[in-house]
């Protein structure tokens, strides 16, 4: 039956007055037309749910160093706490990406943005039951000197700080407070599961094959905002004290760009629980499926219940599909698509470098260029990311435009990748060298130290002081050296409140041979030069171009993924897909990059019991390069994972032209065999003829 007839038998059955019902029609509800029940209002709500959850993610990596010096951590201890989100991911991932492609997948996604507020509301939990933050610090001017203005020896007085804890140690030494933030941060990570799988497997199975590409990159494109978003709304509370609103700000003696400030990181995950939960919302009235677009309404109604007839009497086998079986057996499948598993090995690599570097960016740029944590997260949020956003919508234009198949988008995405790659080369000669700080960087007579040891700190010009060399409240000279406590500068007397004080008579500053009266200090580390105030505008700039290079190969990426597999193993695919990334990349990049950066640690803080805390300085060559030391610890570690994948790539290529060769060669044989199929057909019929119009002449002449 043709199309039209199709069509004119089902209009007639709607234009009679009383139709006629058949046993299966009546199992079967009239279709409801419904104002949900579009593709792009679905794709809208994805939309969302992707910036909600790329939000709430984002917003973790911007407050990781507020979180490690509000609860003493190292920085591996806080990889830990950042990759039980891909943990949490982790347990649940495959099984949600097969099992939940075979139910109502619009609600699944609704129940896990209402798990990700849960999770984003425990993640904050501990800021109102641990009590107010005290930061370390020698002199008696952050505990009760701080509102009156006067004059005291710091050279004499060391012990106030210490004396006034220990009522607290009992508490300090029983919180567990992180736990909670472990606990949460696995929590957002289960609910942020059906989101990508799901949504995107929704969005394939519904859409034009022409349109997937671009749909994909808008998803991305608006996804990445949330990263933007919370990394300004980092860069937002980063300026406010953690304590804000309990404590009397004038009291404080420390200030954003000192290494003790810790700001308001737990408002930020109440503002992400009221996202996630809005954004989970939407789902809640959509339908399990859509109309295929481009697909005529009658059809697409008649098909559906032909489907579902036909499911009434395959439900064994239909449940046998859903079993742990046929699961393991979908995923022998997939895993053993060469293809795939070349990408799984090419993600492994890429993942472990990105995720690694966007962790601990911002305490980079705090540590290599003299920056602020907040203002680290503001120029990574308004530079990069938006850059990134570009890069994204402008490759699925491409790909759209130029309708790319399976090689073309591999060219493109492993093409930018390289050449983003190389341009990141220019990162290792954009930084600056240690700051000053007398008996860590350089010693109280202003020459260069290679290596640090705790017995630098002390000098003949503070050898009467009896200085505590386990408390971090440096001071700036006048001769721009910074001096770990105004005790160990030697310092005799002081004046002024909270953070006006001013230290003179500084003995330390005057042994330097610097000319001065006063020989003064204030409150605060140095500030860098100028002239690495310019690298840092150099790296802003480097970073926005390399970001929009990578990015415009990143739809190409994604739709890698759903290309290289047979259709059926979609949903599964994206969800071993995003396995990978979670369990090998997620969890340990964080961890294992973090604990190198602690290697480079100059100077570790004390908590108030006693007890490393955390790190006050790095060193910032080493950072960045130095091979001497411990070598490109930061960027060569980055580097150095990710070169292998091109090798990768470019076997990844032949593979799929050695696929579309042997399937155009498939293709042309299997015409050839049609058309010599034909012919021959031909030539029977022929021969027939001949033999049929032979006989009637034999007839013809008998008679």
């Amino acid at each position: 039956m043709t199309v039209d007839n199709n069509s004119s038998e089902l209009n007639k059955i709607h234009s009679t007055p009383n139709p006629p019902v058949t046993k299966n029609e009546e199992k079967i509800p009239p279709k409801k037309e419904s104002c949900c029940d579009t593709l792009k209002l679905f794709l809208a709500s994805l939309c969302f749910a992707y910036f909600a959850k790329a939000f709430s993610g984002s917003y973790m990596k911007s407050s990781i160093t507020q979180i490690e010096r509000r609860f003493d951590l190292s920085s591996s201890i806080v990889g830990i706490i950042d990759g039980s989100f891909e943990f949490g991911n982790l347990l649940v991932l495959v099984l949600v990406s097969y099992f939940g492609a075979k139910f109502h997948r619009p609600r699944i996604i609704a129940g896990g943005c209402l798990v990700m507020t849960v999770g984003s509301l425990m993640t904050a939990l501990p800021h109102f039951f641990m009590g107010p933050y005290k930061y370390e610090a020698v002199s008696s001017h952050t505990v009760s000197r701080s509102n009156v203005s006067l004059s005291f020896s710091p050279c004499l007085d060391n012990q106030t700080f210490i004396e006034n804890s220990q009522g607290d140690c009992t508490k300090e030494i029983k919180s567990y407070w992180w736990i909670f933030m472990l606990i949460g941060n696995m929590l957002r990570g289960i609910g942020e599961t059906p989101i990508t799988p799901l949504g995107v497997s929704y969005i394939d199975d519904f859409s034009r094959p022409e349109n997937t590409a671009l749909y994909i990159a808008c998803l991305h494109t608006v996804a990445l905002f949330g990263p933007m978003t919370g990394f300004m709304l980092g860069s937002f509370c980063a300026k406010l004290y953690v304590d804000i609103g309990f404590v009397d700000l004038d009291s404080i003696t420390i200030d954003p760009r000192d290494t003790r400030w810790v700001g308001a990181w737990w408002l930020g995950f109440l503002v992400a629980a009221g996202i996630t939960l809005l954004s989970g919302i939407p789902f809640c009235f959509l339908p399990k499926s859509l109309k295929k677009q481009s697909e005529d309404d009658g059809i697409i109604e008649e098909k559906m219940k032909m489907n579902e007839n036909k499911e009434e009497p395959s439900n064994s086998e239909q449940h046998r599909k859903l079993t742990m079986k046929g699961f393991l057996l979908s995923l022998k499948q997939l895993l053993c698509t060469p293809l795939y598993s070349l990408l799984l090995l090419m993600t492994f690599l890429q993942m472990n470098s990105f995720l690694g570097f966007i962790t601990y960016k911002p305490k980079y740029i705090e540590q290599q260029y003299g920056q602020s944590i907040s203002k680290a997260n503001f120029i990574t949020g308004i530079s990069t990311l938006p850059a990134a956003a570009l890069g994204v919508f402008l490759g699925g234009l491409i790909m759209k435009r130029y309708k790319f198949g399976l090689l073309s988008a591999s060219k493109m995405s492993f093409g930018t990748g390289f050449l983003a790659f190389l341009f990141s080369f220019v990162v290792f000669i954009l930084g600056c060298e240690n700051s000053d700080v007398a008996g860590i960087t350089v010693s109280y007579n202003g020459s260069q130290l290679d290596v640090f040891q705790d017995e630098f700190l002390y000098s003949p010009c503070n050898a009467d002081c009896r200085c505590s060399l386990n408390r971090w409240d440096p001071v700036c000279g006048e001769n721009d050296v910074t001096y770990m406590s105004a005790c160990l500068a030697g310092c005799k007397g002081s004046v002024g409140t909270g953070k006006e004080r001013i230290y003179y008579n500084c003995s330390c500053i005057e042994a330097m041979g610097f000319k001065s009266s006063n020989f003064t200090a204030r409150l605060g580390t140095c500030p860098r030069n100028e002239n690495c105030g310019n690298m840092f505008i150099y790296y802003t700039i480097s970073q926005t171009l390399i970001t929009f290079v990578y990015a415009l190969g990143g739809a190409a990426a994604y739709i890698i993924v759903l290309w290289c597999v047979s259709p059926e193993l979609k949903a599964l695919a994206v969800g071993v897909y995003m396995l990978l990334i979670r369990a090998l990349a997620g969890i340990p990049a964080p961890i294992y990059f973090g604990a190198l950066i602690d290697k480079t640690c100059l100077k570790w803080g004390t908590k108030p019991c006693g007890g490393k805390g955390a790190c006050r300085m790095y060193d910032a060559s080493s950072f960045r390069q130095r091979p001497q030391t411990h070598g490109n610890t930061f960027l060569g570690l980055m580097t150095g994972i990710r070169a292998p994948m091109f090798l990768v790539a470019i076997v990844f290529i032949y593979l799929v032209k050695k696929q579309i060769s042997k399937t155009a060669g498939k293709n042309a044989q299997e015409k050839e065999n049609r058309e010599d199929s034909v012919k021959s057909n031909i030539y029977s019929k022929d021969i027939k003829d001949e033999e049929s119009a032979a006989l009637n002449s034999q007839k013809e002449s008998c008679m």
